[in-house]
């Protein structure tokens, strides 16, 4: 069974470049801590769990692996419920012109704002429960291929959902064109020109479980290295950020991982600029069925990320049906490619990652080199 498409070492990192102000105006400690003690007041909070996988670990010959099991999060099965919500508080923040989350009571009397997205899912899940919470409409568009069971979990939040014709991207510009004619508020986690004070603060958000995962690591040690699934980068991005500004050039090496027919952020890497991948998407990977990386999450993740790994849908059904058996956690496909923050955090005997490639060399690993499924867990 492969695993393995391909393993790309970035060109452009700088494991040595300091994370400075240009970076900080993008995602800062400082912002995520704002974005903390806010996220903290809603109902339910609490932080997620960081599994242990001491099987995998023996297996593959390192001392720890743990996973930040995201399935509990507000109840919405996903790390997009700190993105989303605090994405609708800071836009319609911006609209009436106040930062605190009591402005949802000023609406009463007048007219209540209508947040938008596009989405896969998962985000268009956590705006529409965002502004529930925060008592505005939602009207979420998705691509042709959303289930009627996903299509029906966003409307139980109260949202409008619109089906479009084609996939995620375009039902990204079919967002923004429904926006602009009819005054509506875009909450996405997709930066472009012209768009990215709400991208960002939806990036912030997600800053929230890095830092808890920090606070949980076994005896405080900083783990080795990370792997975070890819999209359009606002996780990896959100994660990338927080370990470089913590730790500097001692922060682990960071691995983006994309399903192979949806490698947005490999092809930007290899070409050194954002590039946009043609679909249609063939993967049961959906939520990460991306085809253009985010302008400002490229610009964390350009020089801060150290590779960028494309995986088989083999690979995610088994780490699926593995990880289910082991931590009996709802794991869907986006979460088995990178599930959250799936990382080494101690060293161990000798083994697979003793040759994982470091930054700047050029090895390039196909899929016919790792073909053995794991064992126990």
């Amino acid at each position: 069974m492969s695993w393995i498409g391909e393993l790309l070492p970035n060109p452009l990192t700088d494991r040595a470049s300091q994370y400075d102000q240009a970076r900080r105006e993008i995602l800062c400690h400082e912002a995520g801590r704002r974005a903390q003690a806010e996220i903290s007041t809603w109902p339910g909070y609490a932080p997620t769990p960081l599994h242990a996988l001491p099987g995998l670990a023996r297996r593959t010959g390192v001392g720890t692996i743990l996973y930040k099991d995201e399935s509990r999060r507000f109840g919405l099965g996903s790390f997009k419920a700190l993105g989303g919500p605090y994405g609708v508080l800071r836009a319609l923040g911006r609209e009436i012109g106040t930062e605190t989350p009591e402005f949802a009571v000023a609406t009463s009397g007048a007219r209540s704002p209508t947040v938008t997205c596009a989405t896969a899912g998962n985000h268009g899940r956590a705006v529409a429960w965002g502004a529930r919470m925060y008592g505005c409409r939602s009207i979420i568009f998705v691509p042709a291929v959303t289930s009627e069971h996903r299509a029906a979990a966003i409307a139980a939040f109260g949202a409008e959902v619109v089906r479009t014709s084609g996939d995620y991207d375009s039902a990204v510009r079919v967002a923004q064109a429904e926006a602009s004619r009819n005054g509506w508020i875009v909450v996405s986690d997709t930066s472009y020109e012209g768009y990215e004070d709400i991208p960002r603060a939806i990036m912030q958000g997600y800053t929230v479980l890095v830092a808890e995962a920090l606070d949980q690591l076994p005896g405080g040690r900083p783990p080795t290295h990370v792997f975070v699934q890819a999209g359009v980068g606002g996780l990896a991005a959100a994660v990338c950020a927080h370990l470089w500004e913590a730790l500097g050039p001692d922060r682990p090496i960071l691995t983006l991982v994309e399903p192979e027919g949806a490698a947005c952020c490999l092809r930007s890497g290899r070409s050194g600029r954002p590039t946009t991948v043609p679909g249609p998407f063939d993967t049961m990977m959906g939520c990460l069925a991306c085809g253009e990386p985010s302008d400002l999450a490229w610009r964390i993740l350009r020089e801060g990320s150290d590779f960028f790994l494309t995986i088989t849908d083999d690979a995610s059904a088994i780490t699926m049906r593995r990880l289910r058996a082991r931590s009996r956690c709802a794991v869907w496909p986006k979460r088995a490619a990178g599930d959250r923050l799936s990382w080494p955090a101690s060293p161990g005997p000798p083994g697979w990652l003793d040759s994982w490639p470091r930054p700047g060399n050029s090895r390039v690993v196909r899929r016919s080199d790792w073909t053995e499924a794991p064992g126990s867990w």
